[in-house]
């Protein structure tokens, strides 16, 4: 067995929960500015979501339920988290974002992994209190992997993680395979592997021997090359 470590926003969705919550605020132009200057490793992500939260204070609920229920997953996903626990594997999603949009966009794809770490937006009065809450705010990923892997029972040379962005960072440095998905120029350098689609992961985690290509033809590992 492995761990197979995903990130969400980015990476198994093309969503962006703070965007969409921002676009019901009516302040997606400042979110969007401030989640890239995250991303880019320009400041902390702890510093990034604390900003983006107080900007969507007031948001009534109805509006966050709303923004959750577009929340999806990108193609191929669903489909890859049931061949990876299929084959064995222990799929957790590990994201900044928000556990009520991750689980609402598994849900609607009837699949569903074996553990969320993920953060949350108090409510006060059916409206959001403008804070965050939650273990990836002060919190590192790749503290929450190592704490999983033990957890499960599996050697942190047996982890895979898969991100995109600066606060992935900290995951793909500790992990036994790391993988990128379209990553920010920050990140590329730490990726043993780049992919662009699903389709692509599916055969790079072949090419490692994480999962078994159905033909059961011999396949050489892909380093770094975008689709």
């Amino acid at each position: 067995m492995r761990l197979i470590a995903f990130d969400f926003d980015g990476t198994l969705s093309d969503s962006e929960m703070t965007v969409l919550l921002a676009e019901r605020a009516g302040v997606a132009d400042e979110v969007a500015a401030i989640t890239e200057r995250a991303m880019n490793d320009e400041i902390s992500y702890a510093e990034s979501l604390y900003q983006r939260a107080e900007l969507l204070e007031g948001l009534p609920e109805a509006d966050v339920e709303a923004a959750f229920d577009d929340v999806r997953v990108r193609p191929g996903s669903a489909a890859l988290i049931e061949r990876l626990q299929a084959a064995g594997h222990h799929v957790a999603i590990l994201t900044g974002g928000f556990e009520r949009g991750v689980e609402a966009a598994l849900e609607r794809e009837g699949v569903s992994v074996d553990t969320i770490v993920a953060n949350r937006l108090p409510q006060s009065g059916g409206r959001l209190t403008g804070d965050a809450e939650g273990p990836l705010i002060e919190g590192t990923k790749d503290d929450a992997l190592e704490s999983l892997a033990e957890e499960v029972g599996v050697p942190m040379a047996d982890t895979v993680a898969i991100g995109d962005g600066a606060n992935d960072l900290p995951m793909l440095e500790v992990a036994g395979l790391s993988i990128g998905f379209v990553p920010k120029d920050a990140v590329r350098p730490s990726c043993d592997a780049v992919v662009a689609s699903m389709p692509r992961l599916g055969r790079v985690l072949e090419g490692y021997r994480v999962l078994r290509a159905d033909d059961d033809a011999e396949r050489v590992p892909e380093r770094r090359q975008p689709e």
